[in-house]
């Protein structure tokens, strides 16, 4: 070590002489750690301060032990005998400091040492200390699960859930729950004596403890009708309570028990969680988006659950945006007849605001309530028209999307109030293609009502090439539309541009498929069945508010306040497992070293592009072996991506598009006879 700068001063004063200087260089050193500073140089010094009588000293010494023991494995070790003469102290704090740093330092020699002690301080007549204990079996199974199985600790655990302390109790079943979901096995079976235990036991605990007690009833399956009784009186009181984990807790035990009651008495139970509900909204904005997202989970259950509690979910002026959109989320679901009109007030208020996120979503949740709630479509119509005249540009991009729903919703109703908003709208007005393709479907489905729709057929056709497929697909068939049901003298013109455009220059397989398609529908001479194809009525729009997948549903249920029901995507989906289905923790990965690492992060890379080459490989017949494979994956690779270049070389090239176009000419010439033309003998479909 230099002799200089403040890590020597560090050293100077942890070898003096006197004991206050020792301790406070010690307070300094801590001080220092916590700030980011590296003084893992200074272990072997802080080391010989852990043998102290001062509680004070030997606590921050302990501390620093936690932090650096990874980076000193074998001198931490040569504390071991302290920590074992601490676990038998005369003072119950010292002996479960002692138990509580040795699980908390993350060395793999340390196992070794903790055995005999765990034992002792699970047995210790202190309640601190055998809760402290409790802790610590999880993480000796974090790190060793082998050795916590033969030396008998889970079946410690198991007999201190029984125990008379409710601290002990519930750290108990904290360490077994995360046990359980680590290992994703069943190590804690709950029988009617230790749900009595339990219930019993939730009033008198922490506010966390009640979390962990609470999430392990959540996994009871009670069998009679007199246990769902007794756990919903026990739980229900549990909703009042300030810390949000708990009550959210509570609410998934409550709605598991639902599906055991019967119908008269499942309301009952529902109309006392609105209340709880609505509570969580005047916490910190980050609990409130999380009770957001929780509750647009049970609306999908019970839809009914919130009817009378709109107003609690009025946007404040100085919510963030992510509340605001998640509240408009939540007040479109729970609108109904009696709500509707107050809404669309509320709503309208928020669409003149000038956060384009804020306004695009009020205008949205406008049309979800016209489609939802036939009462409220007039004036839902009236509002959106209000909107288009009175705001900006950004305005009417979403306006044009949410009006080919209502559309769909009620076909004629509205038709005079919104064709006055289209008919004034050229395609190069809106920017977003589902804006875009929402008006082409628009000028397709209403041609008759459109007025100088040519003029708009010549534009759209001409910058047929510079739209996104989406598009493109929406023009295509609006197109075809408007020349069997308001023909003009340019529409087999411009029908023949863009048939020709949309086959030979388009490079989208599905805009492509979808012409050639109706180019041979077309060619037919069943007018009759063109109609009834091309005129096909979609099915009446229900619904636009998004649903969960009944499977999905029920699987998100017993999930609330979890990360599943924030990301409404299963625990598998973002979780990674070990191949004995345990989770891949941090510690595992941190215990690893820099070499390691790196070759699993190899490994997976050569995983992924094996997955790839076997996607593309249809020849099952020779079979290779892994060196064969390895030199040949990437000449194969190349071999494919030649084979597809020179596929999508071929488009558009002359020859090609001679031999397409003699084809397409020699067998839909009657084309020309379906839209009132003179057929020629020319050899290019351009003639129509």
């Amino acid at each position: 070590m230099p002799k200089k700068g403040e890590n020597y001063e560090f050293r100077s004063g942890l070898v003096s002489q006197y004991a206050d200087e020792r301790k406070d260089t010690i307070q300094r050193v801590i001080a220092a750690m916590t700030t980011g500073k590296d003084v893992s140089s200074l272990f072997p010094d802080v080391l010989k301060n852990i043998a102290t009588h001062d509680l004070e000293q030997k606590k921050l010494v302990y501390l620093y032990l936690m932090n650096y023991a990874k980076t000193n494995p074998e001198l931490v070790i040569l504390a071991t005998n302290t920590f074992v003469r601490d676990a038998e102290d005369p003072n119950p704090l010292i002996r479960a400091l002692a138990i509580r740093t040795m699980g908390c330092i993350r060395v793999e020699k340390m196992v070794d040492y903790i055995s005999i002690p765990l034992k002792r301080t699970l047995k210790d007549d202190n309640p601190y200390v055998r809760k402290t204990a409790v802790i610590c079996v999880a993480k000796l199974f974090e790190l060793n699960s082998t050795v916590c199985l033969e030396q008998g600790f889970l079946d410690y655990l198991l007999e201190l859930v029984d125990d008379s302390n409710q601290m002990v109790v519930a750290n108990s079943v904290a360490a077994l729950l995360e046990i359980s979901k680590s290992t994703q096995k069943d190590v804690f079976t709950i029988d009617y004596k230790i749900l009595n235990k339990l219930l019993s036991t939730l009033n008198e605990c922490s506010e966390w403890g009640r979390v962990s007690i609470l999430s392990v009833l959540v996994e009871y399956n009670a069998d009679k009708i007199s246990e769902v009784h007794e756990i919903i009186e026990k739980i229900t009181p549990q909703l009042q309570h300030e810390n949000p984990a708990v009550v959210l807790t509570s609410i998934k035990v409550l709605v598991k028990q639902l599906d055991k009651l019967p119908n008269n008495e499942v309301n009952n139970v529902l109309g006392r969680l609105s209340s709880p509900l609505c509570s969580l909204l005047v916490s910190a904005p980050e609990i409130q988006f999380v009770a957001l997202k929780n509750i647009r989970i049970l609306l999908e259950k019970y839809p009914n659950i919130l009817d009378k509690e709109l107003r609690a979910f009025f946007i404040k002026y100085n919510d963030p945006l992510y509340l605001k959109l998640e509240k408009i989320e939540i007040m479109t679901r729970i609108s109904n007849d009696d709500n509707c009109m107050l809404l669309l007030s509320e709503l309208r208020e928020y669409a003149m605001e000038i956060d384009i996120d804020l306004v695009n979503r009020s205008i949205n949740g406008i049309g979800q309530i016209a489609i939802k709630v036939e009462k409220c479509a007039k004036k839902s119509v009236e509002i959106l028209y209000e909107l288009f005249i009175n705001r900006g540009d950004y305005v009417v991009e979403e306006i044009i999307i949410v009006i080919q729903n209502i559309l769909r919703r009620y076909p004629k109703e509205y038709l005079s109030t919104i064709i006055t908003v289209v008919a004034d709208l050229k395609f190069n007005d809106l920017s977003k293609p589902e804006s875009l393709s929402s008006y082409m479907w628009i000028l397709g489905e209403y041609a008759k009502e459109i007025p100088h729709l040519e003029e708009k057929l010549i534009l759209i056709v001409e910058n047929f090439d510079d739209f996104e497929p989406i598009v493109q697909s929406s023009a295509l068939s609006s197109i075809v539309k408007i020349s069997l049901i308001k023909p003009t003298p340019k529409t087999p013109q411009l029908l023949q541009q863009i048939l020709n455009k949309a086959t030979k220059e388009i490079e989208n397989a599905d805009v492509r498929d979808k012409a050639y398609l109706y180019w041979r529908l077309l060619s037919t001479d069943d007018k009759e069945l063109q109609k009834d194809i091309l005129l096909n009525k979609l099915p009446i729009l229900e619904s636009t508010i998004d649903t969960f997948t009944p499977g999905l549903l029920e699987e998100l249920l017993p999930r609330l306040g979890n990360l599943s029901s924030i990301f409404y995507k299963p625990a598998s989906s973002f979780i990674r497992f070990n191949n004995d289905k345990s989770f891949v923790t941090s510690s595992a990965l941190q215990s690893k070293k820099f070499e390691e690492l790196q070759q699993i992060a190899k490994n997976e890379i050569v995983n992924n592009a094996a997955r790839a080459d076997n996607l593309l490989d249809f020849d099952d017949d020779n079979v290779e072996t892994p060196e064969e494979n390895f030199t040949q994956s990437e000449t194969q690779g190349n071999n494919i991506l030649d084979e597809l270049n020179d596929l999508f070389s071929g488009i558009g090239a002359s020859s090609t598009n001679k031999t397409t176009t003699t084809q397409i000419s020699g067998k839909n010439n009657d084309i020309f006879e379906i839209l009132g033309g003179n057929t020629t003998n020319s050899t290019s479909p351009g003639s129509l």
